[in-house]
């Protein structure tokens, strides 16, 4: 295992929050959160999930808009996944280098507005999509606000949107491939907060996958994560706990993305913070620690927050990826 990390101290930093958000820990104790325990039939949960999502005939289709920025070519994306969803999204293209890699990159629970055009690949087909009930993906009785969409059907574990949104991914893959065949076993995946755990719990069981990167990851250690006060869906997600706590636990222990990140086969690169208001740094942390196979970890001095060295870190991340996934 690899790590890399800027040294500050945490506890510089000033805020209004009412807690803690680095919540005591040290970058050691972070490196020694454990996972929690699964559900007998995690496996079988997810393995039915997965063979039901590769069932899909997922139609892709790619509309030139016209626009060309930075080096690519913008094209609006749009596939089926499960339940009928539509998924809609973007896709870049090389202007002038040929495909030779394609990797699908999951937003984090503010949505996403366009595509991201300052990632550093190239000869690589780009997919954004947006996850059902998030941003372009409207979904029927799904709110695209993180507070309500992160509740929706959270009493079933079968219908939980979250499971819904792994399947988005699964069908991201199954999308790109289909329109770049030829790039069958050069397939990233990337993702961030939200999409960081949604995209661990989608790794878990999809051996299409090469090389990952997560970023803040959310969702890991779910028993851990519940007792740590937080803010945004987390804490929309603490408040329905404390009503209906066995309700929510019978789902939960079923999306836990450290759970999950036991199961990955292929070398992951993580950034990972020490202070973080929104995703809670020893459920980020959970997520690497679980990993049992080749890691790369980058130590963000903050996540989901402001702070002097934030450009600096940004830039070294954006270096390293281009290195971690220069093999894919």
């Amino acid at each position: 295992m690899t790590i890399r990390v800027i040294r500050g101290h945490v506890s510089a930093f000033k805020h209004d929050y009412s807690f803690d958000p680095s919540y005591g820990y040290s970058l050691d104790g972070l490196l020694a959160v454990s996972v929690p325990e699964a559900p007998d039939d995690f496996d079988a949960f997810w393995q039915a999930r997965f063979a039901r999502a590769m069932q899909v005939e997922v139609q892709p289709v790619l509309t030139d808009s016209g626009i060309c920025k930075n080096g690519w070519r913008q094209f609006d994306l749009k596939y089926q996944s499960t339940d009928g969803a539509i998924i809609l999204g973007w896709c870049l293209l090389p202007e002038s280098n040929p495909v030779r890699r394609v990797m699908v990159l999951m937003h984090g629970y503010g949505g996403v507005e366009e595509p991201v055009y300052d990632l550093p690949f190239k000869e690589t087909a780009l997919f954004f999509p947006c996850a059902r009930g998030i941003s372009r993906s409207k979904f029927p009785q799904v709110s695209a606000n993180p507070l309500w969409h992160v509740l929706h059907d959270i009493q079933d574990r079968h219908h939980y949107v979250h499971g819904g949104c792994v399947d988005d991914v699964w069908c991201g893959i199954s999308a790109a491939l289909r329109l770049f065949p030829e790039c069958a076993g050069h397939v990233g995946l990337l993702g961030i907060s939200f999409g960081g755990g949604i995209g661990a719990m989608a790794l878990a069981f999809d051996r299409r996958v090469q090389r990952a990167h997560f970023n803040v990851p959310s969702f890991g250690n779910q028993a851990l994560r519940l007792t740590l006060k937080t803010t945004g869906s987390g804490a929309a997600v603490q408040a329905a706990w404390k009503r209906k706590p066995a309700l929510i636990d019978a789902t939960l222990a079923y999306y836990d993305a450290a759970v999950a990140a036991t199961r990955i086969q292929v070398p992951v690169h993580f950034a990972c913070a020490l202070f973080d208001p929104m995703v809670a740094p020893p459920g980020q942390f959970a997520v690497h620690n679980a990993v049992p196979g080749a890691k790369e970890l980058f130590v963000l001095r903050a996540g989901h927050f402001d702070y002097p060295e934030l450009k600096q870190q940004e830039a070294a991340l954006r270096t390293e990826l281009e290195h971690f996934f220069a093999a894919l």
